[in-house]
C-alpha cells in the first residue's frame, strides 16, 4: 500500500493567519498533537501543541510565533512502511503527504495508521497465534507455511522480532484456524521452539468443558 491511499480528507490543514485558539480547538477536535501548516498548496511544516501551550495570547496568529516547525513528510508514492517509520522516529500524530512537486495533498493520522495496522496484522480475523523462536539461518517462511497448510490452514499475517547481539529471532504467525493444536504438534515435531500460543482451544480446556457440562447435567 502507498501513502496516497491512506490520506484522511477529514483533517484540514491550518494556515499562518489562523489564531492559536483555532489551532488548539482543531487539535482537540481531532485528538491530535500536530497539524500541518499550509500556504495554498505549499507545505510549511508541522505545528505541535508544545509550540502553543506557553503562549499567553490565544488570538495571536501562528505565523507570528517562533515555532519549532518540524517538517517530516512522505511522498504520495512511498510505501506505508515509510509512514510507519516516521510516526515511530518522530513520535508524531500526523504525517503529511506531498506529491512529486512537493505540493501538499493531505495527512495520514495516527488513528488511520492504527486501523491500517489492525488490518495488516489481521487482528480482527478469527484464528490462533503462534510465537516461534528460531536461529536466524533457519528462518524459512515457506517451510512454516507448509506446516500450517498441512492442517488445512493458512497464515494470515506474520512478523519478525530480532534481538540485539543475538543470532535468534522471534516469529509470530496469525493463522485462520482457532484450534491450532495439530499445527503446534507439527512445529514441535520439526523441532521448532514454540514459545507461546494464543486464541486457540487446547485439548485440556476442551476436556474440562465437557466434564463441567456432564456435572451440570447430573446435578439437574
Amino acid at each position: 500500500m502507498l501513502a496516497i491511499e491512506l490520506i484522511s480528507d477529514a483533517i484540514p490543514p491550518v494556515h499562518t493567519s489562523d489564531t492559536i485558539q483555532k489551532v488548539i480547538d482543531r487539535m482537540v477536535e481531532f485528538r491530535l498533537r500536530h497539524l500541518p501548516i499550509v500556504n495554498e498548496e505549499q507545505f510549511l511544516g508541522l505545528v505541535s501543541e508544545n509550540d502553543l501551550i506557553e503562549e499567553s495570547d490565544n488570538q495571536t496568529a501562528i505565523g507570528a510565533l517562533s515555532l519549532s516547525m518540524v517538517n517530516p513528510y512522505v511522498l504520495e508514492s512511498q510505501h506505508i512502511y515509510d509512514v510507519i517509520r516516521i510516526f515511530y522516529e518522530q513520535q508524531l500524530t500526523v504525517v503529511p503527504v506531498l506529491d512529486a512537486k512537493k505540493n501538499y495533498l493531505g495527512v495520514i493520522s495516527i488513528n488511520m495508521m492504527n486501523e491500517y495496522f489492525a488490518k495488516l496484522t489481521s487482528v480482527t480475523e478469527p484464528g490462533g497465534i503462534i510465537v516461534i523462536e528460531i536461529v536466524n539461518k533457519n528462518n524459512s517462511l515457506a517451510h512454516m507455511a507448509q506446516i500450517v497448510e498441512s492442517d488445512n490452514a493458512q497464515i494470515l499475517s506474520s512478523y519478525v522480532r530480532t534481538f540485539p547481539d543475538s543470532t535468534r529471532m522471534e516469529i509470530t504467525l496469525k493463522v485462520n484456524k482457532v484450534d491450532i493444536s495439530a499445527i503446534i504438534a507439527t512445529f514441535a515435531r520439526y523441532e521448532y521452539d514454540v514459545k507461546a500460543t494464543f486464541n486457540h482451544i487446547d485439548d485440556n480446556q476442551g476436556s474440562k468443558d465437557r466434564y463441567d457440562s456432564l456435572m451440570n447435567y447430573l446435578n439437574l
